[in-house]
């Protein structure tokens, strides 16, 4: 439960902290952030994002060498309600290509 709630905190922050800063780091992208898995102990927190506009192995790249930045303005979010912002792991989300294809496929 607890886990559930703060995999919901982390996602809606870093979906605003990507959506602002993502402007001056990565112009031309758009980023959302699609799903966070947190662990039970909550030390990782697996961030799931899905990237229009740009080649997302570059933003992933990109967001990747950020990490501390984007950790640390997390950090400056969730500080009233964590004692310790969780390690912060990115992947790219590719459930709607993943779509998209299935359904190319019955539309055959």
């Amino acid at each position: 439960m607890r886990q559930n709630r703060i995999s919901r905190l982390i996602q809606k922050d870093l979906g605003e902290i990507l959506q602002l800063a993502g402007r001056d780091w990565f112009p031309g992208a758009m980023i959302t952030v699609t799903k966070v898995y947190v662990t039970t102990d909550l030390s990782i927190a697996k961030v799931y994002m899905s990237v229009f506009g740009k080649d997302a192995g570059d933003i992933l790249k990109q967001v990747d060498m950020r990490n501390k930045e984007i950790r640390r303005q997390l950090g400056s979010r969730v500080k009233n309600q964590l004692r310790q912002v969780p390690e912060l792991r990115f992947f790219i989300d590719d459930s709607l290509d993943y779509i998209d294809n299935i359904e190319k496929l019955l539309n055959t």
